[in-house]
């Protein structure tokens, strides 16, 4: 007998479809009666004989019915335990590689549902990007006066390239923890992790942690992946502040209030190896963050998001380019963003308004020399979902330097009394929500020299691929 094949009585339906013995019995007298009422008058006791014999038939044929239902709902219950001590001596494999059998029956399961054959297989998900890029400049002279940057936070080369490309594995590990794995590959074919972390799922209060390699929560667009940005590159103030985007290893929680609207806090803690911070080798963590968010619904077509975001980094004898320094840096952020869609369905058209303010004060010493700067910057954008394939963009970004000491006139930290600043266009068509094709135009003022950029990108996703955030 295969259980979950044939459709076996249980107890409660059994017990339920099953005539108490006295109510039988009552029926076959009354069925006797009525034959009795036919006879004369006058029963023989021969009768009376007969009639106890059916009566002790009759209770033996319905006994005997109920000990085969009875046998049937046993061996189907033997069947089904027999199953369930197979699951918990599953196979767990060893770091070597060999297959041991671990009993777990000991420990409480924390749900009650099967788990089917690939629940502990991970979603894979891929992101490929092509570019090609024609520039006026010469990219590897690029520089924002004023804004030392990273080595990596410069512009892509020019011409034909495979972009940034990932691949993502992402699981829960069980009813308490998730865990996802994002290698990312340049163009050179260099792989590294990208990100690489556990969450909590289950934590009561709102409270959610996370641990491992990850993107920062602060601004808007600082955890966004690549292709979840909005136009190709990652605007002018993140560039400058954060030489991209914020990333590390680190710690982070989050707490979601229950409020009828959003509200959530969360704070942070790295080790502070990337840019604007580095050379962490203390037991310490060198980077710690703080950030607010809150939002609500305006009306049917529209809705609003609002942040606060501060983060703090130590650099000892961060490089960049010739230059080190080694102090404190301190980057706050106001953020607000504009939805919009008919409805609230964005499938046919949409609009996206968001702003960043970015106050950054650096204070330290600059190839050994004193420095102590206060530099602001700025960004707005928009992009309009005017079919149900085709967006339009628009991004404004500029940058307010401060002259340092006189010591460090001239040196990268001098803005040369300028103020860098850059606009893009962006035209968008989508072939599903999944691929999308992009050209891109910049005219920036960043450098002594002026230069304009013409960029065509195309993107697809593959594989089962989270949410995006608003």
């Amino acid at each position: 007998m295969s259980v979950g094949t044939h459709a076996e009585p249980n107890e409660q339906s059994m017990t339920r479809s099953r005539p108490p013995f006295g109510i039988a019995l009552m029926a076959a007298g009354l069925a006797l009666y009525g034959q009795a009422s036919a006879a004369p008058a006058k029963a023989a006791p021969a009768d009376f004989a007969t009639l106890q014999q059916q009566i002790n038939a009759l209770r033996g044929e319905y006994e005997a019915k109920i000990s085969e239902l009875e046998a049937r709902l046993k061996a189907a219950e033997a069947e089904v335990a027999d199953a369930q001590q197979d699951q918990t001596l599953a196979p767990v494999p060893e770091a070597n590689g060999e297959i041991i059998l671990a009993d777990t029956a000991s420990e409480p399961a924390p749900a009650a549902v099967m788990p089917s054959q690939n629940a502990m297989n991970p979603g894979v998900s891929v992101v490929l990007n092509g570019n090609y890029v024609a520039r006026s400049t010469d990219p590897s002279l690029a520089r924002i006066p004023g804004f030392p940057m990273p080595d990596d936070g410069g512009p892509e080369h020019r011409g034909l390239s495979l972009g940034e490309s990932e691949v993502t594995l992402g699981a829960n590990v069980d009813p308490y923890l998730s865990a996802a794995l994002t290698v990312s590959f340049d163009g050179s074919g260099s792989a590294s992790v990208e990100e690489g972390f556990i969450q909590t799922t289950d934590l009561p209060a709102g409270l959610t942690l996370k641990a491992g390699r990850f993107y920062s929560s602060i601004g808007y667009l600082n955890e966004r992946h690549g292709h979840n940005w909005s136009f190709i590159d990652m605007p002018l103030p993140y560039r400058a502040f954060l030489g991209g985007q914020y990333g590390d290893d680190g710690v982070q929680v989050r707490w979601l209030a229950p409020t009828p609207f959003f509200l959530e806090a969360g704070a942070e803690i790295f080790r502070g190896d990337r840019f604007p911070g580095g050379g962490a080798d203390k037991n310490r963590a060198e980077t710690q963050s703080v950030f607010f968010h809150t939002g609500s619904d305006i009306n049917d077509n529209s809705s609003w998001l609002g942040a606060l975001s501060y983060i703090h980094t130590v650099a000892h004898d961060r490089v960049t380019a010739v230059d080190t320094f080694s102090g404190d840096n301190g980057l706050g952020l106001a953020t607000l963003v504009y939805k919009w869609a008919p409805g609230g369905n964005p499938a046919q058209r949409n609009l996206t308004l968001s702003g960043e303010y970015f106050f950054d004060r650096q204070s330290g010493d600059f190839n050994s020399l004193s420095a102590s700067l206060n530099r602001t910057g700025w960004y707005a954008q928009g992009v309009y979902q005017f079919t149900n394939r085709w967006s339009l963009g628009l991004r404004y970004g500029a940058l307010s330097g401060d002259r340092p000491a006189r010591t460090l006139s001239r040196s990268a930290l001098d803005d040369l009394g300028r103020n860098p600043r850059a606009i893009t266009g962006l035209l968008e068509y989508d072939t599903s929500e999944f691929a999308r094709f992009r050209v891109q135009f910049s005219h920036d003022e960043t450098d002594l020299k002026a230069n304009d950029e013409l960029r065509f990108q195309y993107t697809v996703v593959y594989g089962p691929h989270g949410a995006h955030r608003y």
